[in-house]
């Protein structure tokens, strides 16, 4: 089964690593969408079927709190799970993510396995062809 992904970051370069990271994962198959920040995500989603949504923290025009509070406040987009992947990591703004509805948190860097078995624990397994290299999965961003 293929999935629909946004990836919601400022960083060009980030976007590009996590869908890397999700095609490693077994992934390759979904349609992985992108967008800059939580204002152009939305207009995104209006015309798109979302299945997860992994959002950066900060971000210009609309921050990934503002984001999830957002997503989760519209009847079609209340169930879409959001996964934040942020370099904020302190236990009062995981706590912010989460109450506002976030379905998991990934700190800045993360391994190619922390993608994986978040995602695979939210959507269900996918068929791997391949297993990652946990050899140089860390991405200092």
């Amino acid at each position: 089964m293929s999935y629909s992904i946004l990836i919601v970051d400022d960083s060009l370069p980030m976007r590009s690593v996590i869908k890397r990271t999700l095609n490693a994962a077994g992934f390759g198959s979904s349609e992985i969408l992108e967008a800059p920040n939580g204002r152009e995500a939305l207009k995104l989603m209006e015309g798109a079927w979302i299945d997860l949504i992994m959002t950066d923290y900060n971000m210009p025009e609309m921050n990934g709190l503002e984001y999830i509070k957002t997503v989760k406040a519209g009847e079609m987009s209340k169930d879409i799970p959001v996964v934040v992947i942020s370099t904020e990591g302190n236990d009062e703004k995981i706590k912010d993510f989460m109450d506002a509805g976030a379905a998991g948190y990934i700190t800045k860097p993360f391994t190619a396995e922390a993608i994986r078995d978040l995602v695979v624990n939210i959507l269900g397994e996918m068929d791997y062809e391949e297993d990652i290299d946990d050899s140089d999965d860390d991405f200092d961003f």
